[in-house]
């Protein structure tokens, strides 16, 4: 049987192709991905918001898999309409399923505290709109964004499209002098080959959307296990 450990219920947009394999590649013996799809084609802040209407469709359909946990995985559409609005969503999806659930911008915020960091550089895809939304959330926690970098990109295909080299340029161009840690943010965007790369360049850690979720979600299902090879949160912090 696949998920004797454990049954992961993926929600993610319609258009991304990206999380299930940095998922599948992430997950440890034993742990397997299910998913469900919400409907969104460009990353804006209306498709975002109209997007979630499909959310508790989705997890009823992943009931039905007897997965073990719910994961919304979008980063700002979970975070798109400010605070709170993580929880409110994983509240809804559990009432609607008996699952416990996860959001993205929750493993987020989780991710940072367990780091010990108050000072993010922030590297994204997305266009303007969608990156302030992004930084109000964080600094409305507590958060500092001391450097932001984007490419600035609408269509979740194409973000989807970008290589893991992209990635790493886009977060090493960063100013990191006065940071604690850099977040590469969006769940479409490839980012796991180069993690642990950008750690040893960079000299602080770094962590992703894909890597944040896939560590809560880990934490919630009871597994201590240390993944390799995805940089240090995952290693070194899964107690």
């Amino acid at each position: 049987m696949y998920g004797w450990r454990g049954r992961i219920g993926l929600i993610i947009p319609s258009s991304n192709t990206t999380m299930e394999p940095e998922f599948w590649r992430m997950a440890p013996e034993g742990v397997s991905v299910h998913t469900a799809r919400m409907k969104l084609s460009a990353v804006t802040v209306e498709e975002l918001v109209e997007m979630e209407k499909d959310a508790v469709r989705a997890a009823q359909l992943l009931a039905t898999a007897d997965v073990d946990i719910l994961v919304y995985g979008c980063t700002t559409g979970s975070l798109v309409k400010g605070p709170g609005y993580d929880r409110e969503i994983t509240e809804k999806l559990t009432r609607a399923t008996g699952i416990k659930a996860v959001a993205t911008a929750t493993a987020v915020l989780e991710a940072l505290e367990e780091l010990g960091a108050r000072r993010v550089a922030l590297a994204t895809p997305y266009i303007e709109e969608v990156n302030r939304k992004e930084v109000e959330f964080l600094e409305s926690q507590g958060y500092k964004v001391v450097d932001l970098k984007y490419l600035g990109i609408r269509e979740n295909t194409e973000i989807g499209r970008q290589t893991p080299q992209i990635a790493y340029r886009l977060a090493k161009s960063l100013e990191t002098s006065n940071a604690d840690a850099v977040f590469i943010s969006c769940t479409n965007f490839r980012t796991i080959e180069v993690i642990k790369l950008l750690e040893k360049d960079l000299g602080i850690p770094v962590f992703s959307s894909n890597t944040a979720t896939m560590w809560l979600t880990l934490k919630e299902l009871g597994l201590r296990e240390p993944i390799r090879g995805y940089g240090m949160l995952l290693e070194e912090h899964l107690r």
